[in-house]
């Protein structure tokens, strides 16, 4: 009598990968990284305050992140890494160190080209972009400007070196290599703040930030060259990975091009209001920043590699991996805009109150960072909104709403920031337009205005975003339900702090925020999961494990 072997059965698909270790590394680089930059805004706001130094410091840094942003991290991430990482993925390492090596050809040619055109075009550009500056405010900026852009020619190449590495699923030391940066910029400071005016101290902080963006990318070379044995750094436009990514990276180019283009109407129009407006708008930006960083940019930058690798297992396994990392940013994004909308003048004082940064400058931040946040949640949902259409090759749809993106900040923005304050066009005088007596402190509230501007515009890039999405791969999002959960518990969290802040004795700044933010989260984190929430049972199960 014969047998029949049974069939065998094929073997199950592998589960896919979770981030939350990968999400876990790049939120503890970007937070060292964040804190660096604080305490170097704090050293910064000390020296320099609200003053035109400051402004000229501010317009100076943004003007040559021209380089940066259409050739760094954002244009890499949605071109370079899927295609580099899908390779990896095949099996195709000698390919893939290849590609990585023209693509760094690519960049240093481009980057050196246009740091070049910058240092050259200076004095152009600065009056093209800052038509509303002084004499005074233009030439420093103008000096400010030509250090600035070869140190956003090497922050590209670093951009490179975080491509390879989290390809690699190495992700703590690229994200925590800006701490060099902040650092170099901080011994400047220190070393020099005693000894000279403030226009000298000014050149001596940007020679420091052009010497740690070269430490910032040497720090990362050596692990890219041992992670990739088989980079080969030549002129190569013919391989098809070198052609994906110039062919994706033309749609990230425009969208981070137009963004680019957003900044710099928001100086121009910022630079249009009294003097300390362009600094309030970047001591807010700093703290309003760093949740989008540490979650936004953490989660998405975790998830891209691992969507970029599943991208042949269908539509369900992208739809399932973009709403549980939605769910895992807004438990952390939610109580950030409670806290910094209700609590935001402590956070504020904490980090500049002090020396030149006085209670009135303090009162205009707190304002500033407040019409920012409402964005956060928004912003944050619409990065991982961008991997997932990275992860699918598409880098159209994401610039393309960038762009509604930006003709609506700016429109909203200028129209918010004539409620608070006037401004003037040659012999035009324009605004305010109804709420000139609301004041922080002697400052108009005209940049609140057009932060606020900023932050309904990143809600109509949101909306276009998650329904082109739900056309793609289906409905994705964090749940009606956890969201109402999280934001009682937050609301909740912030009616103790409050109740800390009135019932403690003065305290300085500083232990005053360590006390009222330790209230926060304790009550927050302690809500949340008695309401039933994951990612709080998950954080309280690995507080006992390390207990």
């Amino acid at each position: 009598m014969s047998s029949v072997s049974p069939p065998v059965s094929p073997a199950p698909a592998p589960a896919p990968r979770s981030s939350r270790a990968g999400s876990a590394m790049v939120a503890a680089g970007i937070l060292l990284s964040r804190l660096s930059g604080l305490v170097r805004e704090s050293v910064f706001g000390y020296f320099f305050g609200a003053s035109l130094y400051a402004d000229a410091f501010r317009a100076g840094l943004r003007i040559p992140n021209l380089i940066q942003n259409l050739l760094g991290e954002g244009t890499l991430s949605a071109s370079f890494i899927p295609v580099y990482a899908e390779l990896l993925e095949q099996g195709r390492e000698e390919e893939a160190g290849r590609v990585a090596g023209a693509v760094f050809a690519l960049l240093a040619v481009l980057a050196a080209a246009l740091a070049l055109v910058g240092v050259l075009f200076a004095p152009v550009v600065v009056k093209v972009l800052l038509p509303g500056f002084d004499a005074v405010r233009e030439a420093l900026t103008i000096r400010t400007v030509r250090i600035l852009f070869p140190m956003t020619a090497l922050l590209v190449l670093g951009a490179w070196a975080l491509g390879i590495l989290n390809s690699h699923r190495h992700f703590f030391l690229s994200y925590v290599s800006p701490v060099l940066w902040n650092a170099a910029m901080i011994a400047a400071l220190v070393i020099a703040g005693g000894e000279r005016g403030l226009a000298d101290l000014l050149m001596a902080l940007c020679w420091g930030a052009l010497i740690g963006g070269a430490l910032q990318l040497a720090v990362q070379l050596p692990w890219v060259l041992r992670l990739e044995p088989n980079l080969r750094v030549r002129w190569d436009t013919r391989l098809r990975g070198v052609r994906d990514t110039v062919r994706n990276a033309g749609p990230a180019i425009l969208g981070r091009g137009v963004v680019q283009l957003s900044a710099y109407v928001d100086l121009m129009l910022a630079a249009l209001l009294a003097a300390g407006a362009v600094a309030a708008l970047g001591y807010a930006a700093t703290i309003y920043m760093l949740p989008i960083s540490l979650f936004g940019m953490s989660i998405a930058a975790a998830e891209l590699p691992e969507l970029a690798r599943q991208r042949a297992a269908g539509a369900e396994v992208l739809r399932a991996r973009t709403s549980a990392g939605l769910q895992r940013v807004a438990y952390f994004v939610v109580p950030s805009f409670v806290a910094l909308v209700l609590l935001g003048d402590v956070a504020v004082a904490a980090l500049y109150q002090r020396g030149r940064f006085g209670p009135q400058d303090t009162l205009l931040v707190y304002a500033v960072l407040a019409a920012y946040s409402v964005s956060l949640l928004a912003t944050t949902a619409s990065r991982l909104f961008s991997s997932t259409f990275f992860a699918l090759q598409d880098t159209r749809t994401p610039a393309r709403y960038a762009v509604v993106r930006v003709v609506s900040s700016a429109v909203l923005g200028f129209a918010l920031m004539l409620l608070f304050e006037p401004v003037r066009l040659g012999t035009l005088q324009l605004g305010p337009w109804g709420l000139q007596g609301l004041r922080a402190g002697q400052h108009s509230l005209g940049a609140a205005g057009l932060a606020l501007g900023t932050g309904v515009a990143a809600w109509i890039e949101w909306w276009n975003l998650r329904r082109v999405l739900r056309q793609r791969i289906g409905a994705v999002g964090a749940g009606a339900g956890a969201l109402a959960r999280m934001f009682a518990a937050g609301l909740a969290a912030a009616a103790v702090g409050w109740g800390v802040r009135l019932l403690l004795p003065p305290l300085e700044p500083a232990l005053l925020a360590v006390a009222v933010f330790g209230a926060f989260g304790l009550v927050y984190l302690g809500l949340t999961a008695a309401l039933g929430l994951s990612e709080a049972r998950l954080l309280l199960g690995r507080l006992r494990r390390r207990r």
